[in-house]
């Protein structure tokens, strides 16, 4: 089934990326060469191989310029698409189009290079039972499409924002006085539906954490940062030998390169920053017939 992003989520994120092109007096080119009523049709076509994401960007795009656009879809977000494959064909008020064009084109991009690398991510730990997850290093205004994209990718989301999750990092145990007040506090704070993760930088707060877990107190999540694959592989032989149901998320240092290395250890989670962070805009063109 392919990722769906409601309307109401996209259209002020298009509006504002519209508003901020067009400026203080609109389109001046497009007003100056292209007679008023003419229509323009044209295709998005692939120029390079990867995965669809944004699509509905595209369109919002153009009806926010002409109500009366209309685009036939050749592929659905989450597809994967060949160098050279035509992902939708449009028609609208010229004007409009090419007012569109850019801002069309930035989120298609952006958002399926997004889409193209995590699928990368994805097939690089196939069978081995670990899910790739993003961050929350998104553009500032964007995460809401990038995170989308990631799922589109065949990825999963981590936590939106501060809101949803409980995610206790080294700073917040500094403060705390270390890993077992602040568990402690974070269990007494949230409601039964709120899950608590805490991140670990060693063996030993990890031993902690799992004594906490043992006790029914601890932490849902352990996030591993920055562990070597033997600390991997030990955390994971530790949690099993208690058949603790605690997920093990592992994190830092991960690329395309140790991935799969990492993934073989036994984590059930690698979350990956470079997902939304890093990801190359994949190359979309817009041509007129």
């Amino acid at each position: 089934m392919s990722p769906i992003l409601p309307d109401i989520l996209i259209r002020p994120i298009v509006r504002m990326a519209l508003a901020e092109d067009l400026g203080r007096a609109g389109d001046v080119t497009a007003a100056a060469c292209i007679p008023q009523g003419a229509r323009m049709r044209a295709r998005f076509t692939a120029r390079k191989a990867g995965v669809l994401a944004g699509i509905d960007c595209v369109r919002i795009a153009l009806e926010e310029m002409d109500a009366g656009a209309s685009m036939a879809l050749n592929a659905r977000d989450g597809d994967a698409f060949e160098a050279g494959a035509v992902l939708a064909d449009a028609e609208a008020d010229a004007r409009a189009f090419l007012s569109a064009e850019r801002t069309a084109l930035n989120l298609l991009g952006r958002l399926c290079g997004v889409a193209t690398l995590t699928r990368a991510y994805v097939d690089a730990v196939a069978g081995t039972g670990a899910r790739i997850a993003d961050t929350r290093k998104t553009t500032p205004g964007l995460r809401a499409l990038e995170k989308h994209a990631v799922r589109c990718g065949g990825g999963v989301n981590h936590r939106f924002g501060l809101d949803d999750a409980v995610l206790i990092k080294d700073n917040h145990v500094a403060v705390c006085g270390g890993v077992e007040p602040a568990v402690r506090a974070a269990r007494a704070h949230v409601g039964h539906l709120m899950k608590v993760e805490l991140e670990v930088d060693g063996l030993d707060q990890f031993r902690e954490a799992l004594a906490l877990v043992q006790t029914g107190k601890g932490p849902d999540v352990i996030m591993l940062d920055n562990f070597t694959l033997a600390d991997l592989s030990e955390a994971v032989r530790l949690r099993n030998a208690g058949g603790l149901p605690t997920t093990l998320e592992a994190s830092g240092g991960v690329n395309l390169q140790t991935v799969r290395a990492i993934a073989e250890t036994g984590v059930d989670i690698i979350s990956v920053g470079a997902l939304t962070h890093s990801a190359p805009v994949l190359d979309i063109g817009l041509d007129s017939f």
